[in-house]
């Protein structure tokens, strides 16, 4: 099944183009009106003074190219299909009205449909006058055998180089042995977890499940290799091994999102990339960014360009474009040591058997049902509640097992245990409890009975998590347990009020707070709160234990 938001296919590669030129903040970019199917765009400042810069090839590895046209960079990118070769006629065009009297240089990645028809455009120029040079890029190095490696994102730092050049002022022949000698001085290779896919084509699942293919083509060509791991160290190993120098010299790295990589991921292969020994030598690093993507092909791209003093300064002058990122230089990470406050309930630890027995039981109780919460909550929210709680259980259990809490003074054990919940807990239910137990201390330590001191706590943790009975949370089974402990009862008679409110909850067709607010009735209806079970097992341990 494909997963494209479109209008319609014919007109998407147009649509998305002006897209891209609504979104320059510098509003340099302009369509040449030629005819329809013919795509260029182009410098809107373009004045014909110094040599002109294009590139191109098929659409689909946004922002390249149209988001690297500007000052600095291309002068104009000829846009093809999706991945297919823009037309002679369509590249002619552009090198005609571009092209002044200090000449044109093409750059092209090295796919046969683009060295055609480039370069037939390119003689047919030259026929009619026009000074035009060509560059193929084949930075990749996934086959070193190959007589035709691929150009991958590494082009774009011909681009650069080229740009900066021509930028300048300097002649066609200049510019073209500075584009040249960036192409012979990169290496670049891809990898991805899944291939791409186009408008109205199915998904690709040619890359095994738990695995990566190396070296695939930024059309969704095949790689040389299927790796059985998706460990980033593991791929970053291999990738360097492949585009780095054999020798350590002053090198740039350029990380690129082939397109369906989060962001979250590509900081991870990022810092691989960098804490590798075999990037020692690296100076400067431009990404992790989408430069040169394949749709939505989930993978990433490293390219290793050796440096000169050229390319250093190509590398790091200013541009107007969007697509690209600013070189970073490369340096060790310098945390800052933060002071560490100290405990606002100083631990004076103390005995006392029967609190112990008190603890214990209830953090048994909480590790004891912590599958049967988590399959409750997977059926309403994100199956973790019985884990979040057992953690809390056990470092409390944990700490009273070492004699670290102060079991004899309970206003401070009630401190302390939220102090630990609010650390040990994930998610917001740490945050409620240690609100809980916090509030209820302060009340406790002030001179009220321990049922009306949980009962402040529990009126905090409803005025900050925002819950209210009938809510479908802990409160509907807690409130009144603890309601029955305030008015004189039982133990009994709270263990009882706090069941009958749990399994109340497994009727509340709508719940208004947590994660399972965004179900819906069906989803809801007989599976009680996670959470509201878990404190009626706890009250129902301790009506044992009494």
């Amino acid at each position: 099944m494909t997963r494209f938001v479109l209008n319609n296919k014919d007109d998407l590669v147009d649509s998305a183009l002006d897209g891209m030129i609504y979104a320059s903040p510098w509003r340099n970019l302009v369509r040449l009106q030629v005819a329809p199917r013919i795509r260029i765009v182009m410098r809107r400042d373009w004045q014909k003074q110094q040599v002109a810069l294009i590139s191109g090839g098929g659409a689909g590895h946004e922002p390249a190219h149209v988001g690297f046209i500007g000052k600095g960079m291309l002068t104009a990118a000829v846009c093809g299909d999706l991945f297919a070769s823009p037309s002679v006629d369509a590249v002619y065009h552009a090198i005609v009205n571009l092209t002044g009297e200090a000449g044109c240089l093409l750059i092209v990645k090295n796919y046969t449909g683009d060295r055609l028809n480039f370069g037939l455009a390119a003689e047919k120029a030259r026929k009619a006058g026009y000074s035009v040079n060509m560059v193929i890029v084949g930075d990749d190095v996934a086959l070193p055998e190959n007589p035709q490696p691929r150009g991958l994102a590494g082009t774009l730092l011909v681009h650069k180089v080229a740009g900066f050049v021509a930028e300048r002022g300097d002649d066609l022949a200049a510019v073209t042995a500075a584009a040249q000698a960036a192409s012979q001085a990169i290496a670049s290779m891809d990898v991805a977890l899944s291939g791409c896919h186009l408008p109205d084509e199915p998904v690709s699942q040619r890359v095994p499940e738990g695995s990566v293919e190396m070296g695939l083509g930024i059309h969704g060509e095949p790689g040389v290799e299927v790796m059985q791991s998706q460990n980033s160290q593991q791929i970053v190993q291999q990738l360097l091994e492949k585009v780095m120098p054999e020798n350590e010299e002053p090198c740039a790295l350029l990380v690129n999102n082939l397109g369906g990589m989060s962001a979250l991921e590509m900081s991870l292969v990022t810092r691989d990339l960098i804490a590798s020994p075999l990037s020692r030598g690296s100076n400067y690093l431009m990404g992790p960014a989408p430069l040169m993507t394949a749709l939505d092909m989930k993978g990433f791209s490293v390219t290793c360009m050796r440096l000169t003093p050229l390319f250093e300064e190509a590398l790091c002058a200013p541009v107007e474009v969007t697509g690209w990122v600013t070189p970073v230089r490369i340096g060790p990470l310098e945390p800052v040591s933060a002071a560490t406050p100290a405990s606002a309930h100083p631990v004076q630890p103390s005995a006392n058997p029967q609190v112990a027995a008190y603890v214990n039981t209830i953090c048994e109780t909480l590790m004891a049902c912590e599958s049967e919460l988590n399959r409750l909550d997977a059926q309403v929210g994100d199956g973790d509640t019985g884990s979040t709680f057992a953690a809390g259980a056990r470092q409390i259990q944990r700490e009273c097992a070492d004699n670290q809490l102060p079991l004899n003074a309970l206003p401070e054990l009630l401190a302390v245990t939220g102090e630990r919940l609010a650390t040990v807990m994930g998610g917001s239910s740490g945050v409620l409890m240690a609100i809980f137990f916090t509030a209820a201390a302060q009340q406790l330590a002030e001179g009220d009975t321990l049922p009306v001191a949980l009962q402040q706590g529990l009126e905090k943790m409803k005025e900050y998590g925002g819950a209210k009975p009938g809510d479908r949370t802990l409160i509907d089974a807690l409130q009144p347990a603890i309601e029955a402990l305030v008015a004189g009862q039982s133990l009994e008679a709270a263990a009882e009020a706090a069941q009958q409110g749990s399994e109340a909850t497994a009727t509340m067709g709508t719940a208004k707070a947590g994660r399972s607010s965004y179900l819906n009735s069906t989803n809801l209806n007989g599976v009680p709160d996670p959470g509201a079970v878990a404190v009626a097992r706890v009250f129902a341990a301790l009506k044992k234990a009494k």
